[in-house]
C-alpha cells in the first residue's frame, strides 16, 4: 500500500459509498451520540434513517461489523471496555478495523467518532494499517494488465468531534499527516530486509531525513569507531561486510533550555554473533532495528511540528554478522565509557552499542535528559507482553510520564524493577569490569539489560536516564508497528509547538502542581 496519501480533517465532506467507500468507528458509547443527520453526507442517498438507526442500535449489543450498504459502508465498533492499563483510544482495535475494512484502488472515507484527546492516537494507529514495503509481485501486471495497486490513492480520514469540541485547525491535520508519513517510514525500515536495509541504507535514510529537516548528519564510522574507543558498536558490527556507524542528528533551536537526546539501538541483522542463533529464532531479526527507525520517525516529526528544546537522535547502527573478524565469547572490549567487558555472549550485543551511544549522549552532548529504545530482549514479552513495551528508568517521576505517554499515545509501556542492589551483579566478572549478559536468565532478565547500559553512566548518575524495551511491540504478526514515534513525541509533548501534543503529554516537571496534572489526567484518560 506504498500508493497511498492520508489527509485529515474535523470536517465531513459528502461522498458516496459506491466510489468511495467508508467506515465509520467509534466505541458503542461515542456511536449512540451520533445522528443519522451527522452522517448522512457519507452516504450519497443510499442509507436510509431507519438502516443507519438499526445499525447503531445493533453496535450497542454486537461486537460485529455493521454493513450500512453493501461492503461499501459500514459501522466499525471498537471494544467497549478498556482496563486501565490500555489506550483509551482503543489505538489497536482503530487498526483492526482499518485494516479489515480497507479497499485497494479506490480513494476512501474512514470517519473516527471520538474525543479531541482521541485524534492523534487513532491517526497514527490508522497509518500501521497501511504499511508502506512490499515485494510482492502482480502476475497480470506483468501481462500487461492495469493493476490496482499502483494507482495512488487518498485516504480521508475525518473527525466527528464529541463534546462540543474544537475543529481541528490546518496546522493540527498538517501534523497529523507528517505523524502518519511518519509512523510508516519507520515501519517501512523495520519491513525492510537487510539486503535491501544494511547500515549503509540506513545511513541513506537519515540522509534523506536530514536533507528534510536542513540538518547536516554527524558520522563516526567503521575504524574510526575503534580509534575513538567506540569498543561496543565497532565489536558488535567489524565482522559485517558494511562497516557500522555512530551517526548524529541535533536540533538545535534558540531559545532552548534543556537537552534531550533519543538514543536508539540500530541492529540491521542479528545473527547472534558466534553465539548464533537457531534457524527458528533467526527469522524475523531484521527487526532488531527497531528502536533506531523509532527514534528517526519521531526526530522527524519532533522537529517538522517545532520541538522548543535542544534535541539530539543517536543511531547506533551495526549488523551482528558472524565472519573472521567476528568478537568471541572472552573476549574483553573497552567501551567508551572506559569500563571494560568481558563478552560471555555475542548474542547480547544491543547493550554494548546502547552503552556505547548513551555515554556519547552525556559525555559529548551533554544531555539532561537521555532515553534509550530499543528491541533489546526476548524476556520484555514475558515481563510486559506483547503490547507494552517495558520502561526502566532512575526516575519515578518519568517512569509516571512514561505510563502516561503510553496510554495516550497508543504506543503502550509499563515499568519493570529498577534496583540495580538486586539485579547487577548478575554481570559480576573475574577478570573485567563486568560480563554483558547475566549468570541467571530468570532473575529480572529485562530489567538486567536495561542496568547494563546505566552502568556506563554510573549508577549514581545525577541526571534523567529512561530506557524503552520494545522488543515485541515492535511488530504485529509479520508487520512492523511504526512503535515509538507516537511516544516519544507525546512524553515530550510540552516541548512541542503543536498544541495537539501540549495537550496530550504529561507534565514534565517535577515541581509541577499535582491537582493541574491530576485533572489533565483526568481530562485525557476518560
Amino acid at each position: 500500500m506504498a500508493g497511498v496519501k492520508f489527509k485529515f480533517s474535523s470536517i465531513l465532506s459528502p461522498s458516496d459509498p459506491i466510489t468511495n467507500p467508508v467506515v465509520i468507528i467509534g466505541t458503542p458509547k461515542n456511536l449512540a451520540k451520533i445522528s443519522y443527520n451527522d452522517m448522512s453526507t457519507k452516504f450519497g442517498g443510499r442509507v436510509t434513517e431507519d438502516v443507519f438507526s438499526s445499525a447503531l442500535n445493533s453496535v450497542q449489543s454486537s461486537p460485529d461489523v455493521c454493513p450500512l450498504y453493501l461492503n461499501s459502508a459500514t459501522i466499525s465498533p471498537l471494544p467497549g471496555k478498556c482496563s486501565r492499563h490500555n489506550a483509551p483510544s482503543r489505538s489497536h482495535a482503530i487498526t483492526k478495523c482499518v485494516r479489515s475494512a480497507a479497499t485497494s484502488g479506490k480513494d476512501n472515507f474512514i470517519v473516527i467518532i471520538c474525543g479531541k484527546q482521541d485524534v492523534f492516537p487513532s491517526a497514527t494507529a490508522v497509518a500501521r494499517a497501511y504499511p508502506l514495503y512490499s515485494r510482492k509481485t502482480n502476475l497480470s501486471s506483468k501481462l500487461g494488465a492495469t493493476s490496482a495497486e499502483k494507482v495512488p490513492i487518498t485516504v480521508s480520514v475525518e473527525y466527528f468531534l464529541l463534546d462540543n469540541a474544537i475543529p481541528l485547525t490546518e496546522d493540527e491535520c498538517e501534523m497529523l499527516e507528517i505523524a502518519a508519513e511518519s509512523v510508516r517510514l519507520s515501519a517501512r525500515i523495520v519491513d525492510t530486509p537487510c539486503n535491501e536495509m544494511n547500515t549503509d541504507h540506513f545511513l541513506e535514510e537519515i540522509g534523506i531525513v536530514a536533507k528534510e529537516l536542513g540538518i547536516e548528519p554527524f558520522i563516526i564510522r567503521d575504524k574510526e569507531l575503534e580509534r575513538q574507543g567506540f569498543g561496543g558498536i565497532y565489536g558488535v558490527g567489524k565482522a559485517a561486510p558494511n562497516p557500522p556507524a555512530l551517526v548524529v542528528l541535533s536540533h538545535l533551536p534558540k531559545g532552548a533550555t534543556k537537552t534531550i537526546a533519543w538514543v536508539g539501538k540500530g541492529i540491521m541483522y542479528d545473527t547472534g554473533g558466534l553465539s548464533i542463533k537457531g534457524k527458528t529464532a533467526m527469522p524475523g531479526m531484521k527487526r532488531d532495528c527497531g528502536g533506531a527507525s523509532g527514534i528517526l520517525g519521531a526526530f522527524r516529526l519532533a522537529v517538522l511540528t517545532g520541538f522548543k528544546e535542544n534535541l539530539h537522535a543517536v543511531f547506533c547502527l551495526a549488523e551482528n554478522s558472524v565472519g573472521p573478524l567476528s568478537t568471541r565469547p572472552d573476549d574483553i572490549h573497552t567501551l567508551y565509557s572506559g569500563r571494560t567487558v568481558e563478552i560471555n555472549n555475542t548474542d547480547a550485543e544491543g547493550r554494548l552499542v546502547l552503552a556505547d551511544g548513551v555515554f556519547y549522549a552525556h559525555k559529548d552532548l551533554k544531555a539532561d535528559v537521555i532515553l534509550d529504545m530499543a528491541t533489546l530482549t526476548g524476556g520484555q514479552s514475558v515481563a510486559t507482553g506483547k503490547q507494552h513495551a517495558a520502561v526502566l528508568t532512575n526516575n519515578e517521576h518519568w517512569e509516571n510520564a512514561l505510563v502516561d505517554a503510553g496510554l495516550v499515545s497508543g504506543d503502550l509501556t509499563f515499568p519493570i524493577p529498577f534496583c540495580p542492589e538486586f539485579h547487577f551483579s548478575e554481570f559480576n566478572s573475574a577478570v573485567a569490569d563486568m560480563k554483558n549478559s547475566v549468570a541467571d536468565r530468570s532473575n529480572a532478565l529485562s530489567s538486567c539489560a536495561g542496568l547494563f547500559i546505566l552502568a556506563h553512566l554510573g549508577f549514581d548518575y545525577p541526571g534523567v536516564w529512561m530506557h524503552v524495551d520494545m522488543a515485541a511491540p515492535v511488530h504485529c504478526g509479520e508487520r512492523a508497528t511504526g512503535y515509538g514515534v507516537a511516544l516519544l513525541v507525546s512524553l515530550f509533548g510540552q516541548y512541542s509547538s503543536s498544541a495537539l501534543l501540549q495537550n496530550i503529554g504529561p507534565v514534565l516537571e517535577e515541581s509541577a502542581d499535582d491537582g493541574n496534572e491530576n485533572e489533565r489526567k483526568k481530562k485525557r484518560l476518560n
